[in-house]
């Protein structure tokens, strides 16, 4: 009888035991607070710091988006608009006094640069023309067709303006996180030294700030690749959209007003 009172009470005692110390960790896991927000304030200065320049870059790469998606969409309907002018006048002179300076349409000023270079070349003493009357017969077309490439030229340069951001921070930040990703690692291995011990709690903190610097970091530079392609694709529709227009315009110069 002695024996298996002992026994009860052995059980007893570790069943006890047992519970308090499911309480102590039940406690200790509540009192941890393990979320994202958590993690970034408690982070150190130089995680904190990789953080606001991906957050930066990223919110600076959503805005030139916006601002070129924008810019575009008022290229694309201007251009429409000085195409159905142009393809419809029976005078250069008259679409060059329709046109405004200040216009949006990369084929406006494109054809600006053209008419300005035609005036160059009638105003000079190479020009052939026997009366008042008469259409010109010019020559120099190489010029006219060098003006307009760089005219061109010129257009896609604008176009691409701030591009370079969007390809910057595509390329350098998943970089930028990782080397906060290295810092939040170092701080673990720190506080392992420290405590001396490599329990979960003495490394979770560094761990988890090194993770969000890599997901920061790779949330600000997929968005920024995929916009930059999509850019550099509309670019290059522009273009060739130029092109054919010199080409449109060359032609009807060159059977008009220029020598065989």
């Amino acid at each position: 009888m002695k024996k298996i009172i002992t026994t009860l009470g052995f059980i007893v005692a570790s069943n006890f035991t047992l519970a308090n110390f499911s309480f102590a960790q039940s406690s200790t896991n509540v009192g941890m607070d393990t979320g994202t927000l958590s993690s970034i304030l408690n982070a150190s200065l130089a995680v904190k710091i990789v953080i606001l320049i991906l957050v930066s870059l990223s919110i600076l790469c959503w805005g030139i988006g916006w601002t070129k998606y924008q810019e575009f969409k008022v290229l694309k309907n201007s251009n429409a608009e000085f195409d159905n002018l142009f393809w419809k006048s029976n005078s250069l002179d008259d679409l060059f006094d329709k046109v405004p300076s200040t216009t949006a349409s990369s084929h406006a000023k494109v054809f600006r640069a053209a008419y300005a270079e035609m005036k160059k070349i009638a105003d000079s003493p190479l020009l052939n023309k026997s009366s008042d009357t008469e259409t010109p017969q010019l020559t120099g077309i190489d010029n006219l067709e060098r003006s307009m490439r760089k005219a061109i030229e010129n257009q896609v340069s604008e176009m691409e303006s701030k591009l370079t951001v969007l390809a910057s921070t595509g390329s350098t930040g998943p970089f930028i996180g990782l080397f906060g990703t290295v810092w939040g690692i170092m701080n673990s291995f720190q506080k392992i030294a420290q405590t001396g011990s490599a329990s979960l709690a003495a490394v979770a903190p560094g761990i988890s700030e090194a993770l969000i610097t890599t997901a920061i970091g790779l949330a600000a530079a997929i968005p920024a690749v995929i916009i930059y392609n999509h850019f550099v694709s509309v670019i290059k529709k522009e273009e060739t959209s130029l092109n054919n227009f010199s080409f449109d315009f060359l032609n009807i110069v060159k059977r008009n007003f220029f020598k065989n």
